[in-house]
């Protein structure tokens, strides 16, 4: 079942476009990770998502329901967390969640019951009686997400949830959202810290200057971020002549020598081969070449392409 889906979504402010024709679907089950430079236009899509912005034109749609027109319909059925949390003064953590579960029309002994089981899936047992304000950047993200899931939402937005968190704070959070996947929430979630995405998500979506660049699976973004097939070669001595035999194997583009002198400096270099379009695949026997003619290899390893590198590549650092 598609649970978020853009049609050609756009916002404008006066003369700056926020989202230029934005489309995007998201699956049920999906976790989505929502990937641009600061300004690209992912809190604005998260935003008109959570039916707190209305589109300038085009089409939001959650659960089937359209955004703007059947808003009461979709709160329900979602849960935001922005990247900053509001609380009223002198409420500790317990209060809090009694507040929304009451907000939702959850009373009685299922909020007492829908309270203590978020408290339990969040481990924020310990913090029950704690002041909202007085508890930690990581503590108060771990409570946001405790909040939205009072309700049982099946679409989870979230904004940039680890953004300010120390390492502990940031694998917790990790943690939980690993467990609330495994729970069957479809989740969007926007992120700077790349490589957690690549662990938490299945699908990606990148975004520039309001223009989606990509949306699809990981594995297919990192096809398309690599650039040729790049062998890394490390030669004690001898380097030229690896180079100059590298040359010649069959598919080889071109042989770049990293470091390194001449051949008698002994001196250890990194040979990058770079191989034509298309080839690269029958690599395998270049180390018996390589020792066939006396060379010692040091390192043979082929260039890894990690979510990181590939929104390097497919961006260019634009913002509005």
């Amino acid at each position: 079942m598609r649970m978020i889906e853009t049609i050609n979504l756009t916002k404008r402010y006066n003369d700056l476009v926020a989202l230029d024709s934005l489309n995007l679907t998201i699956e049920e089950g999906d976790c989505f990770g929502f990937i641009g430079p600061n300004g690209a236009g992912k809190t604005t899509t998260i935003k008109i998502l959570a039916t707190l912005l209305k589109p300038s034109s085009g089409q939001a749609q959650v659960c089937g329901q359209t955004v703007g027109y059947q808003n009461r319909q979709i709160r329900p059925l979602i849960g935001y967390v922005p990247d900053f949390m509001g609380a009223y003064e002198d409420m500790v953590v317990i209060e809090y969640l009694e507040f929304f579960a009451a907000a939702y029309n959850i009373n009685g002994e299922q909020r007492r019951r829908v309270v203590a089981d978020v408290i339990e899936l969040t481990d924020l047992g310990y913090k029950k009686t704690a002041e909202v304000n007085g508890l930690s950047r990581g503590m108060q993200q771990r409570l946001s997400i405790a909040r939205v899931l009072l309700h049982d939402p099946k679409v989870l937005l979230m904004d940039e949830p680890a953004s300010g968190l120390d390492p502990r704070a940031r694998i917790e959070i990790r943690e939980l959202l690993k467990e609330l996947k495994r729970m069957g929430k479809t989740i969007l979630i926007s992120s700077h810290i790349l490589h957690e995405l690549a662990e938490l998500c299945n699908v990606v979506g990148i975004i520039e200057r309001g223009q989606l660049l990509f949306n699809g699976p990981v594995s297919e973004i990192l096809r398309q971020a690599r650039i040729g097939h790049v062998i890394h070669i490390g030669i004690a001595e001898k380097y030229q002549e690896a180079a100059d035999l590298l040359s010649k194997f069959p598919g080889v583009d071109s042989v770049t020598i990293a470091e390194g002198g001449d051949n008698a400096s002994g001196e250890h270099a990194m040979l990058h081969v770079a191989f034509q379009e298309g080839q690269g695949k029958n690599f395998a026997d270049m180390p018996s070449m390589l020792v066939n003619h006396g060379l010692r290899i040091t390192q043979f390893n082929e260039e890894s392409v990690n979510l990181e590198t590939a929104f390097m590549r497919l961006t260019k650092g634009l913002v509005q």
